[in-house]
């Protein structure tokens, strides 16, 4: 088995020998046994949690590097009248602790009917989408805001 305690951001150009597909709550660990699409089987050993860029890498201990792609998933998009009504429906998502992607003119969260219907009910626009999800981390989630993969800063 190999052993990953490395990981590379997005933009790297390092060459893969396997690629590891991951939903957004699987990117973020710290010791874990990942098997790839060609069946690579990669134990994670970090010494910190750490949340792995979508088209980042892992790098082995053998000095090969796995590649790592966000899961399409199931989620809800989420549009408003205006700026100001987004920014209401975003803050009774965020007043629910529902993991959500802030873009410009829409918000993303996974599927919940409950929240769908609340969401409807204040006015939102929501409809089924499958794409990668790049939750916000929470306040308390340690990470550098300067940092190129950082959510606000990230180009997908």
């Amino acid at each position: 088995m190999l052993r990953a305690t490395t990981h590379l951001p997005a933009g790297h150009n390092r060459p893969f020998v396997d690629t590891i597909v991951l939903a957004h709550d699987e990117r973020r660990l710290r010791r874990k046994l990942l098997t790839g699409r060609n069946g690579t089987e990669v134990m994670v050993d970090f010494p910190n949690t750490v949340t792995l860029d979508h088209e980042g890498a892992l790098e082995l201990d053998s000095g090969e590097a796995v590649a790592i792609i966000a899961a399409e998933e199931l989620l809800y998009e989420i549009r408003a009248r205006d700026a100001g009504h987004l920014l209401r429906l975003a803050w009774h998502i965020g007043n629910r602790h529902t993991p959500a992607q802030l873009e410009d003119g829409r918000i993303l969260i996974k599927r919940d009917h409950v929240l769908k219907t609340m969401l409807e009910g204040l006015g939102a626009r929501v409809g089924n989408v499958s794409e990668p999800f790049f939750a916000e981390h929470g306040a308390y989630h340690s990470h550098n805001h300067g940092e190129a993969s950082h959510a606000l800063l990230s180009k997908r």
